[in-house]
């Protein structure tokens, strides 16, 4: 599957860094960072000390999709933990906050708040993640900007795993959902790479609706004990 022309993806990406400047501006929150510089030091990085990755997550939802995506996250696949490169990341200003069950969780540069700086997060080690890695496709977006993107048929996958992780919060599993559903909207040769993604998809949002109804009914029922 081909990429999107580059200067299709200059385009997409900064329709997402406008979403991040509308989001702020709407919200009334302090002046905080966009996507742009955070990603492009990210990727120099990432270059510079020869780690394998790709870029997923919301971020490449946006590029391969005609219509903006909002994500403040900046989502990267490796294939271990071990490649990350945290001596260059801290050098570079890049603040580590832990390790969680499925990522290692950074915050971009900055002199601002922890909650104005964008939030990146490396995954590794699961399923699909090596593949992910492997079938990567460079991109010069521009002079200084070179990154590895995620093929559609992984992105999809991952994007779909994500929805059917029982332990995440129904508003993140149904975003994942929807993503999948865009790119299969966008993208239906998909459908040949992955025959049965659309069954898988089917009975991911069986389970996410009726995973709300009984968080709908338990919550009536808790209101009702209180009258």
């Amino acid at each position: 599957m081909t990429l999107p022309a580059t200067k299709e993806i200059r385009r997409r990406l900064q329709d997402s860094y406008d979403l991040d400047r509308l989001y702020g501006e709407t919200m009334g929150l302090p002046t905080g960072d966009t996507k742009e510089k955070p990603l492009r030091e990210l990727a120099a990085l990432l270059e510079a000390a020869g780690t394998p990755y790709a870029l997923i997550g919301g971020v490449a939802v946006q590029l391969y999709s005609a219509e903006p995506r909002s994500t403040k996250d900046i989502d990267i696949a490796v294939p271990t933990f071990d490649h990350i490169p945290r001596e260059a990341l801290e050098r570079a200003g890049f603040t580590y906050e832990g390790r969680f069950p499925h990522s290692d969780n950074w915050r971009s540069p900055g002199p601002g708040a922890r909650k104005d700086r964008i939030a990146v997060q490396f995954s590794a080690e699961d399923i699909g993640l090596a593949d992910a890695v492997a079938h990567a496709q460079a991109v010069e977006v521009e002079p200084g900007l070179r990154l590895r993107l995620v093929a559609v048929p992984d992105l999809a996958v991952l994007k779909l795993a994500a929805a059917a992780e029982p332990r995440r919060r129904q508003s993140k599993r149904l975003v994942d959902f929807a993503d999948v559903v865009r790119l299969l909207e966008e993208h239906p040769e998909v459908s040949v790479a992955l025959p049965d993604l659309r069954e898988r998809l089917t009975a991911v949002g069986t389970k996410i609706l009726t995973a709300s109804l009984d968080v709908n009914v338990a919550q009536g029922d808790e209101e009702e004990k209180r009258r």
